[in-house]
């Protein structure tokens, strides 16, 4: 009988960390995010890359990322209003578009959402054309500055990730 509770105690375990998923912090200017499975730290490159997170969708050719970016000094980065149409600017014409105002326990995170044909590439690069994308991105305050978070992708890979990435932004703040 000893022999039987041992392998359905493993197999208990280990249903437990696959219904719970796996949890991760990352560090971003003093907050922390929790985020769980399907996401996954990875290695950032590029400028201002303060982290970077990576899921597998369904729907998508290859994972998706979210970016936090972080610029040095009071300010960095630019203010609410520049950010958000920066954002939208990064479509073809006039995108689907939605703007919210979250609460996070007294501080106000901007949620920006929009869909259509996304330029995508580097800042500064060519761009490709991306039709059915979707942004989701926000803005955290984080002391003198503010922490920018960007996830694109196909649209219906991001609506799959669209909760978990507003759970990941509150992360910080919640109780």
């Amino acid at each position: 009988m000893k022999f039987l509770l041992i392998p359905t105690f493993i197999a208990l375990i280990s249903l437990t960390s696959v219904v719970r998923g796996e949890e991760g912090k990352l560090e971003v200017n003093g907050l922390t995010f929790k985020f769980a499975t399907p996401w996954a730290e990875i290695q950032s490159t590029g400028m201002f890359r303060a982290g970077t997170l990576s899921a597998k969708v369904e729907g998508a050719e290859k994972p998706v990322e979210a970016v936090f970016y972080s610029f040095p000094g009071p300010g960095g980065g630019g203010d609410t209003e520049a950010n958000v149409k920066r954002w939208l600017g990064q479509f073809q014409g006039t995108p689907e578009s939605k703007r919210e105002e979250l609460d996070a326990g007294g501080k106000k995170i901007t949620l920006v959402t929009a869909t259509g044909t996304y330029n995508d590439g580097p800042p500064m690069g060519a761009k490709t054309p991306r039709e059915n994308y979707s942004l989701i991105a926000a803005i955290v305050p984080a002391g003198e500055s503010n922490i920018f978070v960007k996830l694109t992708g196909p649209k219906d890979a991001i609506a799959k990730l669209a909760d978990d990435f507003k759970k990941i932004v509150l992360s910080p703040f919640a109780k």
